[in-house]
């Protein structure tokens, strides 16, 4: 049996912790920023921590 693959634009997008979740960045921050509050682009930096509904897809296509 052959080995998996790792998906290469899940691995671009996803990064895994020691713990073993999965972190994420937020969308809405690439263009027309001069259009949202500073507050707002603050907000938008930080990484998320990828929901538990989708973990079990994401690792799968991640090869873990």
């Amino acid at each position: 049996m052959p080995k998996m693959k790792t998906h290469k634009g899940t691995a671009k997008r996803f990064k895994v912790t020691g713990t073993g979740k999965l972190k994420r960045q937020q969308a809405n921050r690439r263009h027309y920023l001069e259009h949202k509050s500073s507050r707002l682009t603050r907000r938008l930096a930080a990484d998320k921590i990828v929901s538990k509904a989708d973990t079990r897809a994401i690792k799968k296509l991640l090869g873990l």
